[in-house]
C-alpha cells in the first residue's frame, strides 16, 4: 500500500472532508446570481474531453464560465500561507493547481469563452453582480 500523502490521519480526515462543490462561498453567489433570474449549470466541464476542468458556474449560451477559487487550495497572494508540515507536497500542489487554472484559462479562452475567476473571500454580493453584468453584455442582441 502506497503512504499517504497526509502528515497524519487526522489531516487526511480534514483534507478528504474538503467538499469540491457547494461551497459556502459558491452557495451564497449562486443564490445571489439565480435570484435575477439568470440559470447557469453547476459543477459543469466546459469543454468537451476535460472532465478534470469543471467550473462552479457555466453560462452555456453565452458562453461565460465561473470559477470561485478557494484561498488555500489555489494559493491566493492575500491568504495563502504554506504549512509547515509536509511543505514540499503542499507548496507544488498548489503550484500545480495554479499551473492547471492558467492552462483551463487559456483553453477556454482559445475556444471562445469569458472566464471569471474569484477568490472564496470576495463579497458574494459583489461577485454576483460582476458575474449578472458579464452575462447580460454577452447576451446576443
Amino acid at each position: 500500500m502506497e503512504a499517504s500523502w497526509a502528515s497524519s490521519a487526522a489531516t487526511r480526515a480534514s483534507m478528504v472532508a474538503n467538499r469540491r462543490r457547494d461551497t459556502k462561498p459558491e452557495l451564497a453567489v449562486r443564490r445571489l446570481v439565480h435570484a435575477t433570474g439568470l440559470r447557469y449549470r453547476v459543477d459543469y466541464a466546459p469543454l468537451p474531453g476535460n472532465k478534470r476542468s469543471r467550473a462552479d458556474l457555466v453560462f452555456t449560451r453565452v458562453k461565460v464560465v465561473v470559477f470561485i477559487d478557494g484561498c488555500f487550495w489555489h494559493g491566493c497572494p492575500q491568504h495563502h500561507t504554506f504549512p509547515a508540515t509536509n511543505a514540499d507536497y503542499w507548496r507544488s500542489k498548489v503550484e500545480g493547481n495554479r499551473a492547471r487554472d492558467a492552462r483551463t484559462d487559456a483553453a477556454l479562452r482559445e475556444a471562445g469563452w469569458t472566464v471569471l475567476r474569484f477568490w472564496e473571500h470576495e463579497d458574494p454580493a459583489v461577485v454576483a453582480g460582476r458575474i449578472v453584468e458579464t452575462v447580460r453584455v454577452s447576451r446576443p442582441r
